[in-house]
């Protein structure tokens, strides 16, 4: 990543921000310390992704001033905030992605226009830099391929390569690991050390306790627009940033796991790849299972299979004692099974429609009369599950765009709960949540569990803590572990997603 060794603080103070009446940011002060690692917490509308836009270009701020170094900085546009040393990667992946190019021409996108680059597009020189990014990254990904047509985490991981390519003084990273699989997480901690070795200052978004625990020097906690809390003392106090994120001590104690009834859902023999040993699992009425594990261990496929979006190899699965084989989504949803996507951005929401259309889409002709929507009824459910989940907007009619990734992400989440269901699929729920959210969004689900089965894939343990009834452990395309969430035991729980303990389920 060369040699060469930086020294700059960013400074920030009293930065403001408005839109409207809407005053988000106001007065933000903060120090990124050259060679450390600033998280940064704050609920889902706390005004992060404003700081971060206002960092990197997209914005303007109101009031303030941002210092790097000595050296006033107020970037007029993304590219403007690269020269001058401060990188970001997006929560929004596609933000740092162009789908249309390869691999190859997003990871050197920011130099083709660069200083000697000439009027001609030169393809030799191109994969040639991208080989070398790639190597210095650790990337392993067809430098020919299609961004568009890479699964989401390895996306991430080229907007991430195509970042610390700059060579940043700054590095600004939002939500880095919300895709990576155990090992590419532990591959961007080992880069964000050698960044951090080389006195880059680094500002990390997270929610993710193994996250901050793994990277934070300091932690800053920001809420409604203002910096509520600073952390540098060690240990670390992770509760105490929590709660002045939130403005409130958030309860822990346990749920009330919930015993299994009459099986909803069934699945017997299942196989998903070549290869993979078959398993089989039932989910009760009103219960809710997390399945979790790595990422890449099948989680995705099993979710997808059950909305037929896949075709399993092998097996059968039973809905309500009859045989479920959907060809189609449209067909799993004609027999009352539903799906949260992972991959909002890609398939979850329409950034251009607004937060009723979101939600009321696919259900469109339950809502219709003679080929006409009621639109009163659309509004009426969106704001029952607007109260319901605490989405943060001015009202249904809002477009979804402008509204936080969390909020977006509870959108999601309340569209596929405005009509009864026999099973609810959800992967990654919490994704790109806060840990208030997080709460809400299980609460609602246990609260409006009923009598439909619940099943939660899941990569983050804490997440199948707070909201399952039972914990099935994936690896390798299969079950290997199944516990109980009452007095887990936690080194078992633990095994099982690290090594997997094949047929054990």
């Amino acid at each position: 990543m060369g040699s060469a060794t930086f020294r700059a603080t960013f400074r920030i103070a009293g930065l403001r921000k408005s839109f409207g009446p809407n005053e988000v940011l106001r007065g933000v002060s903060l120090e990124l310390r050259a060679g450390e690692v600033t998280v940064l917490m704050g609920a889902n509308g706390a005004g992060k992704s404003t700081l971060v836009k206002i960092m990197s270009g997209i914005y303007r701020a109101d009031r303030g001033v941002m210092m790097l170094g000595e050296t006033p900085f107020a970037p007029s546009s993304p590219a403007e905030a690269m020269r001058a040393g401060v990188v970001t990667v997006h929560q929004n992946i596609d933000d740092g992605v162009v789908g249309a190019l390869d691999v190859a021409s997003n990871l050197v996108l920011d130099r083709l226009n660069g200083p000697g680059r000439g009027i001609f597009f030169n393809p030799r020189r191109t994969r040639r830099e991208a080989r070398e990014v790639a190597q210095r990254m650790g990337l392993s990904i067809d430098l020919k391929a299609d961004v568009t047509d890479l699964p989401l985490a390895d996306r991430q991981m080229v907007a991430i390569a195509r970042a610390m390519a700059h060579e940043p003084q700054v590095m600004v990273l939002d939500e880095p690991t919300s895709s990576l699989s155990s090992h590419e997480a532990n591959r961007l901690f080992s880069l964000i050390d050698r960044l951090r070795e080389r006195g880059v200052a680094i500002l990390y978004i997270s929610h993710r306790m193994s996250d901050i625990r793994r990277v934070a020097d300091r932690i800053v906690s920001l809420r409604d627009g203002a910096i509520s809390g600073l952390f540098e003392d060690k240990p670390l106090d992770y509760e105490g940033a929590v709660d002045a994120m939130l403005g409130q001590s958030l309860g822990r104690s346990g749920i009330a796991a919930r015993a299994a009834t009459k099986p909803v859902f069934e699945a017997r023999d299942l196989q998903l790849k070549p290869g993979a040993t078959p398993f089989s699992l039932a989910v009760g009425a009103g219960e809710i299972v997390a399945v979790t594990g790595l990422v890449g261990v099948g989680k995705t496929l099993l979710a997808e299979t059950i909305f037929g979006l896949q075709a399993p190899l092998a097996g059968e699965m039973r809905l309500d004692g009859t045989s479920y084989a959907p060809a189609t989504p449209a067909a799993a949803i004609a027999r009352g099974v539903f799906l949260v996507a992972k991959d909002r951005a890609k398939t979850g929401i329409v950034p251009d429609f607004n937060v009723y259309e979101n939600m009321s889409l696919p259900f469109l002709p339950r809502l219709s009369r003679l080929g006409v929507t009621r639109r009163g009824t659309e509004r009426a459910a969106a704001r029952a599950q607007i109260a319901d989940l605490k989405i943060v907007c001015r009202s249904e009619r809002d477009d979804l765009a402008t509204l936080s990734g969390g909020n977006q992400q509870k959108v999601t989440v309340a569209r596929w709960l405005a009509q009864p269901s026999r099973l609810l699929v959800l992967d990654e729920p919490f994704q790109g949540v806060d840990i208030s959210a997080r709460h809400d969004i299980a609460a609602k689900l246990r609260g409006s569990a009923g009598d439909r089965a619940t099943l939660i894939f899941l990569t983050e343990l804490d997440e199948a803590l707070e909201t399952a009834d039972r914990i099935l452990v994936m690896s390798e395309h299969t079950l290997v572990g199944e516990h109980r969430n009452e007095n887990v035991d936690m080194e078992r729980l633990l095994a099982d997603v690290a090594g997997g303990r094949a047929g054990a389920a």
